[in-house]
């Protein structure tokens, strides 16, 4: 009998202590689990800081590439376009060239660059002329009133507005007040330019071509103001007009609000030195 007792007392201790090896064992492994899990999760965690940070990085390296292009400057040629028979030369240094015409406002800024460095050219005249809201150049009202150009006979008056000459600053910039042009029979609407370098009139003649404008922002114009009266006879759109076909696509200035009622027209001039 005592050995039975003995023997069960044994059995039952034995019991007890596989119990709290059997618990501690379990709370080991039980941590020990939990340790490699936070140690996953930890690394789970650095590994999706490191893509993010990293994504974040090459994201931020991106746009700074993408905004140093954009602001690059463009290096093509300048498209040569026919100069029209309603240039003249030795026109006044000025930027605000509206004289009191009517119409909707327009800030030009025009920038020369040299098309084989791509470097802005300072001290470059940049000559610009164009019609009215009626169609009518100055030097020419009698001649040009809104129909076809005339020929290259030589001024009939001595008006200039809508006429002026700048010249380039150290970025290669030069800016114009003046207003939207309209239009006349034959021809969608225009801006004619040329640039001289080594002087305005002395100096030789760079480039000679004409800038252009989206037919829809122009058709949105000429809905308002003084354009309305003559909107609806006009007779010829970028699409059909023979001179754009020569490049205007390449010469059409990009356009923004001035957030007064008017726009901003921009464009890069390419041009070579000789």
């Amino acid at each position: 009998m005592k050995y039975r007792a003995g023997q069960s007392l044994l059995t039952f201790t034995g019991v007890l202590v596989m119990l709290r090896l059997s618990r501690r064992t379990s709370f080991l492994d039980l941590r020990t689990r939990l340790s490699r899990g936070a140690l996953l999760k930890l690394g789970g965690l650095s590994i999706t800081a490191l893509v993010t940070g990293t994504g974040r990085s090459l994201n931020v390296a991106r746009a700074a590439s993408e905004t140093a292009v954009s602001n690059a400057p463009s290096c093509v040629l300048s498209p040569e376009m026919t100069q029209g028979p309603y240039y003249i030369p030795r026109e006044k240094i000025r930027s605000n060239i509206k004289e009191g015409k009517p119409g909707t406002p327009l800030q030009l800024r025009l920038t020369v660059v040299d098309a084989a460095t791509c470097k802005p050219i300072k001290g470059a005249a940049v000559d610009i002329w164009h019609c009215d809201a009626g169609g009518i150049y100055a030097g020419f009202m009698s001649a040009s009133s809104g129909g076809p150009p005339g020929g290259n006979s030589g001024p009939t008056d001595k008006r200039t507005f809508l006429r002026g000459i700048q010249r380039t600053n150290a970025r290669g910039l030069a800016s114009f007040l003046t207003v939207y042009p309209g239009w006349y029979r034959g021809r969608t609407v225009h801006i004619h330019v040329m640039v001289h370098l080594g002087g305005v009139v002395v100096g030789h003649i760079v480039h000679t071509g004409q800038l252009f404008f989206s037919d829809t922002l122009t058709s949105k114009v000429f809905a308002t103001g003084v354009y309305r009266a003559r909107a609806s006879a006009r007779d010829t759109f970028n699409r059909t007009d023979s001179i754009y076909a020569a490049g205007g696509a390449q010469s059409t200035l990009s356009m923004n609000h001035d957030g007064h009622g008017g726009y901003i027209g921009t464009i890069t001039l390419g041009v070579h030195r000789s």
